[in-house]
């Protein structure tokens, strides 16, 4: 696997791939099996797989969150090794930002909700640096988890918008045998905490009312952020040990 830190030197790297497909999935880092899910997926539609892993600071609203964010660069290149990763894309904050973050892209409807509105300017954070980052690995497809929808959703919608020619793909919930949605954040949690988290899927799945769902995440241990449902699809945030920990059916 090629390990490239600066745009220059992608953008190389690129022109050399000639008419080979080309998958993308980016990340923060803290992979797990979730983000190898897009790799597989990317490798088996795509000449070349990229995986980009940049914590991007543009979209935490919280700075004690980005400070605890749980990743390890070595880890990371391990496991992308192992799942067959061509090139790792790791830039640094002035690779990403040569603007100081002075331009940004902005979506004004349902960026505003469910997440959006607990989260001021996250998904403005979230577009820009994936507009960049289309624009720097030039991929044919473009891999994401359905666990953040919403992201997916304004994706999705940003790339119609723009005209760009890229196949976004969404890939299935990678979830624990116990139901939890595998997540970097779950490491954030004790022993005790990674027992009940799982009720957040169990109880968002049970055929009741939002307001039942919420007294019931409650009564769980959970603090709830919002319980919502949108276009046929319940959306969940929930904090468990101060981690923000995010479902949806």
């Amino acid at each position: 696997m090629k390990i490239i830190r600066t745009v220059k030197e992608f953008k190389e790297e690129r022109a050399k791939l000639g008419g080979k497909t080309v998958g993308f999935a980016p990340t923060m880092g803290g992979l797990h099996q979730g983000h190898m899910s897009l790799v597989k997926k990317s490798k088996e539609q795509n000449d070349v797989t990229v995986v980009s892993v940049y914590l991007n600071p543009t979209q935490f609203n919280d700075k004690n969150d980005l400070a605890t964010y749980p990743a390890n660069f070595d880890d990371d290149v391990a496991l992308l090794e192992k799942n067959g990763a061509d090139i790792l894309f790791a830039p640094t904050y002035t690779e990403m930002y040569p603007d100081d973050y002075k331009y940004k892209v902005t979506e004004n409807d349902f960026s505003k909700e469910l997440c959006g509105a607990k989260r001021p300017g996250h998904f403005d954070g979230v577009l820009t640096v994936v507009m960049k980052l289309f624009n720097i690995v030039r991929p044919n497809n473009a891999y994401f988890g359905e666990k953040d929808y919403q992201q997916y959703i304004l994706l999705r919608e940003m790339i119609k918008a723009f005209f760009m020619d890229i196949n976004i793909v969404p890939c299935p919930i990678v979830r624990q045998a116990d139901g939890l949605a595998i997540s970097s954040r779950n490491r954030k949690l004790s022993a005790e905490g990674l027992k009940k988290a799982p009720m957040l899927h169990k109880i968002l799945a049970e055929q009741s009312s939002i307001a039942e769902k919420e007294k019931a995440l409650a009564d769980a241990g959970f603090v709830v952020d919002y319980v919502t449902e949108k276009d046929g699809r319940l959306y969940a945030a929930a904090f468990l040990e101060g981690v923000r920990l995010i479902d949806n059916v």
